[in-house]
């Protein structure tokens, strides 16, 4: 267990600013963004994109998980507060390896961890190879065709989150 820790650690200490825009360019940012904002006509839904290089020092000598801390960054972007509980938020934590998606009440009701998780696996693949832009795409429409099922775009569609991805 220490040693996990330990090869965690160093894993965050050694992931740099200068990694994450190799892996995520100016212009896969623009295409992840393109993406959720066609995505969104849609569906009734709000996506938010945010990659992670490392955790901050204190989460990670805490132990805190990428699933605890896309439950703060869902919170800190504030992807809970849509009208119909409709937010959804891919988060990667690039020095975990580790894609999670954290969906509010209202879809997460209907579409189940199950089918996030196969999501979140199917992207974390294609990041395994390399393909950065092509999995967080293949990951964007995939949630999008969740979200027309359960939340159909109507006609008084609202995009009350920004879809710009953000990088922490």
């Amino acid at each position: 267990m220490v040693t996990m820790n330990l090869k965690r650690i160093v894993r965050h200490l050694a992931m740099t600013d200068w990694q994450v825009r190799r892996m995520f360019t100016t212009r896969t940012l623009h295409a992840i963004e393109a993406a959720i904002k066609e995505g969104e006509q849609l569906h009734a839904g709000q996506i938010r994109f945010a990659v992670e290089g490392a955790l901050p020092g204190t989460s990670l000598l805490g132990g805190q998980s990428a699933r605890e801390q896309a439950l703060e960054v869902f919170s800190l972007l504030r992807v809970w507060d849509t009208e119909h509980n409709n937010g959804v938020l891919i988060y990667l934590l690039l020095a975990d390896h580790d894609v999670e998606i954290v969906a509010d009440r209202g879809i997460h009701a209907k579409v189940g961890a199950r089918e996030w998780e196969n999501i979140c696996r199917a992207m974390e693949a294609a990041f395994r190879q390399g393909r950065y832009e092509e999995g967080a795409l293949e990951g964007i429409r995939a949630v999008t065709r969740c979200l027309v099922e359960h939340f159909p775009a109507g006609d008084q569609r609202v995009n009350e989150l920004p879809d710009r991805p953000v990088v922490l």
